[in-house]
């Protein structure tokens, strides 16, 4: 079996009349006697692969900063936001909606949720969800709408929220080292198959630490300005 051929340039297709066939998609040639030549992938099918894998990385890294920030905004401070709502899921004529899609919520002060739902008849599900979830908050339903107040969080409680968050933060870069190890295996994989030199490995794992280094620092930053949140009185 002929090996590949390197140097960034593309394998020579067989010109031996033996050769029954040859494929640009496949990565071998097979001849007449069942010998088989195996050819480089070109250098486009190469840029497709390494494409694919930083468009992955890029896509599950942004996902990993929104679940961080959803993951902070169910944390609630000393003041009221509707963002403390955005896990709250509503039993809506026996299907499970998100809150925010059957109601409007505001807040009229610094210390309380006001909920005006589309449909009023939803007023009695949308009390039994947040009843039935951890916010720890008594809904007023006065019939019309529904009024959440937002109590002052004690010393003790803010000291432990920010060890919560502080985990939830952990867990968000734990998530993109796991995207890192899993770009690394895929260019190992392309260095395996003859598709990448050592050195170019090197160079695209280097990119990958930079954009990586960059998304952790956007995990701090929002950790940061939540735990300010936090142990702001």
């Amino acid at each position: 079996m002929a090996g590949c051929c390197h140097k960034g340039t593309d394998c020579v297709k067989p010109t031996s009349a033996k050769a029954s066939s040859w494929s640009a998609a496949a990565n071998y040639v097979r001849l007449q006697d069942g010998a088989m030549f195996w050819r480089c992938a070109t250098i486009e099918e190469i840029e497709a692969e390494k494409s694919a894998i930083e468009k992955d990385v890029k896509k599950r890294m942004e996902k990993t900063i929104e679940t961080v920030r959803d993951n902070f905004n169910a944390v609630r401070t000393g003041r009221a936001n509707p963002s403390m709502l955005d896990r709250i899921e509503v039993e809506y004529y026996g299907t499970p909606v998100n809150l925010k899609s059957i109601a409007q919520i505001s807040t009229p002060d610094a210390s309380s949720l006001l909920i005006q739902p589309y449909d009023k008849s939803s007023l009695k599900v949308i009390e039994k969800a947040i009843v039935n979830s951890d916010l720890g908050l008594t809904p007023n339903n006065d019939g019309e709408v529904i009024r959440l107040s937002v109590p002052q969080l004690t010393s003790d409680r803010r000291k432990e929220l920010s060890k919560v968050v502080a985990k939830l933060a952990e867990e968000g870069k734990v998530a993109l080292r796991n995207i890192r190890r899993d770009a690394l295996k895929a260019y190992d994989k392309l260095e395996k198959e003859k598709k990448l030199s050592e050195d170019n490995v090197k160079d695209l794992s280097s990119d990958l630490q930079k954009v990586i280094d960059e998304y952790m620092k956007k995990i701090d930053s929002i950790y940061k300005q939540k735990e300010k949140e936090l142990l702001t009185v």
